[in-house]
């Protein structure tokens, strides 16, 4: 799900192929055709370098805008405001006790089949998301009141459910109870209700996205259609960027400014808010040395942060705090936590604490861990991130200069995330979790019901660490829906994550965004913030029924 999670797999760089004539050429597509629907909003993938023809909403590998255009969630959170947009659902309220939840349906949506959106709906996606995904391990039932009426209990009382029920994806009761096996079913010709649920022209590198008929606010659907073009790496998507042949350009550019913005400067515009999910230095804690606290507090005192932002970043992002938190949650950091010299580059800190930890110099000047075995290791990053290998290359050299032998692995994207999912991996340069409050990212860095052991599939914790301490606070955390309450429990969540360090936080992650107005206006901006320009996010609907083609 990516639930608002998520994840970045933003693998960039690799193949590219010329223009995007060539590429849809190559897929069998005209644009001679989209023109005859009107310019369609075109984006590229840049991670995908073909597509299938999967738009199940259950599978992690589904097809781009599946969870954008085709479903939509019953409320969407806006990061960049911090507000909450009422989307299938028109109200909700909690019970005083926060041992239920109930959301109240919009009485006016249609699936794209024509069926009318039911409480059954609801009742039915949980149960095929359980059965799939699993997840949600404090709801207890779901219950659907009456038509419009969907109720949910829980097994204690969780007071951030509202954000993580709300955003699940919709999906028909009448389609999906009929699916026998709903995690392999690819889900070719879907029933949403979003905005775009037509799939046309679908080719291995290119397809279109073309109107729901029977969309809900049918007013706010202005553009003729939607057409994704696949790019294996971020080269071919910033050159058909560059070269205007795409509208929206949700990927990584190096010196954006000079490369996209100033061959156009009249139309062409970027935003990068810092709300992403923070990115990471990850050490399987189950493997030595990462398993030692006093090990990961030295190495991160190794990092070079701000090399990190400006070199490997091209300066997009900034270096993290100790809280490990993003920008939008400043209201919640502790000072204390803030003070603390963990994210701070002091090699000769890093070099006495790796010194009193037992990882000693050699003759040599390489470091060997206590037991006198060799201290190397490797860094895993997909072989397309072209930023992100910069950064780990900057790590490794941060560690040379105290000892550590450290080398950089970068095969393809889906192996890196494999050997995260099931364990197998030294170090990664990654994401994390990142929600409505800090709750999420807490949970899943630090609590035990989120650590699977080695070999057992996790999208995750990838870093496999649980501390009961910081699960008991979590747990009172989500007991009270007294936000001042919280941020005092947030505050010793924060110590604890000090004390214990479970993973290398670097920088937040930004939001990738740039867009050209030529062909089509209301894209949202640093100005007017009702949506980030992620074409990833539970926003992008938002989006996709502001924009308007250029008169």
């Amino acid at each position: 799900m990516s639930p608002i999670t998520l994840s970045r797999r933003q693998a960039l760089a690799g193949g590219a192929i010329g223009s995007v004539a060539a590429l849809l050429a190559l897929a069998g597509c005209s644009t001679d055709s989209a023109e005859s629907a009107g310019r369609l909003l075109t984006i590229p993938r840049e991670d995908m370098g073909t597509f299938t023809r999967n738009f199940n909403p259950f599978s992690p590998n589904n097809a781009p805008m599946t969870a954008q255009a085709i479903y939509e969630p019953m409320l969407i959170f806006n990061a960049v405001r911090g507000d909450t947009v009422p989307w299938l659902a028109e109200s909700w309220e909690a019970a005083e006790d926060g041992m239920s939840m109930t959301f109240h349906l919009r009485e006016d949506v249609t699936w794209s089949d024509g069926n009318p959106l039911v409480a059954q709906d609801v009742v039915t996606t949980f149960d095929v998301q359980l059965k799939t995904l699993g997840g949600y391990d404090y709801l207890d039932t779901v219950t659907a009141e009456d038509d419009h009426t969907v109720v949910f209990t829980f097994s204690r009382a969780y007071s951030v459910a509202l954000y993580e029920l709300g955003q699940q994806l919709v999906t028909p009761d009448h389609v999906w109870s009929k699916i026998d096996d709903p995690a392999k079913d690819t889900n070719e010709n879907p029933v949403g209700t979003g905005p775009f649920t037509e799939i046309a022209n679908f080719q291995a590198q290119s397809f279109d996205l073309m109107p729901n008929p029977t969309y809900w606010q049918k007013d706010k659907v202005k553009i003729p259609g939607i057409r994704m073009l696949a790019f294996a790496g971020n080269d071919g998507a910033n050159l058909a960027a560059i070269n205007g042949d795409v509208d929206w350009a949700p990927q990584y550019m190096a010196d954006i400014q000079t490369a996209y913005v100033d061959k156009d400067s009249e139309h062409r515009h970027y935003w990068f808010p810092g709300i992403g999910s923070t990115i990471q230095w990850t050490l399987n804690t189950t493997k030595a040395p990462f398993n030692d606290p006093a090990f990961r507090k030295a190495v991160s005192q190794v990092v070079d942060r701000e090399a990190v932002c400006q070199t490997g970043m091209s300066g997009y992002a900034s270096p993290v705090d100790p809280t490990g938190m993003g920008e939008g949650f400043a209201d919640w950091k502790d000072p204390e936590a803030l003070a603390s010299p963990l994210c701070t580059y002091d090699v000769s800190a890093a070099e006495k604490a790796l010194d009193e930890a037992g990882y000693t110099k050699g003759a040599d000047g390489r470091r060997s861990n206590p037991d006198g075995s060799e201290l190397s290791f490797s860094i895993s990053v997909g072989s397309t991130s072209s930023d992100w290998l910069s950064v780990a290359q900057i790590i490794v050299q941060n560690l040379a200069d105290v000892g550590i032998t450290a080398t950089v692995d970068s095969p393809d994207w889906s192996e890196v995330t494999s050997s995260l999912e099931n364990g197998s991996f030294d170090t990664a340069v990654c994401w994390s979790s990142v929600g409505a409050t800090p709750y999420t990212y807490y949970q899943s860095a630090m609590s035990v019901d989120k650590v699977k052991p080695v070999g057992e599939q996790t999208f995750e914790n990838y870093h496999r660490f649980g501390d009961q301490e910081a699960t008991e606070l979590l747990g009172q955390f989500a007991a009270t829906f007294d936000e001042d309450e919280q941020k005092e429990i947030c505050k010793q969540i924060q110590a604890r994550f000090l004390e214990t360090w479970p993973v290398i936080p670097l920088f937040p992650g930004p939001e990738w965004g740039a867009y050209t107005d030529v062909n089509f206006t209301g894209w949202p901006t640093e100005e007017d913030a009702y949506a980030s320009l992620s074409t990833r996010s539970t926003t992008t609907v938002l989006i996709l029924t502001s924009l308007e083609p250029r008169a």
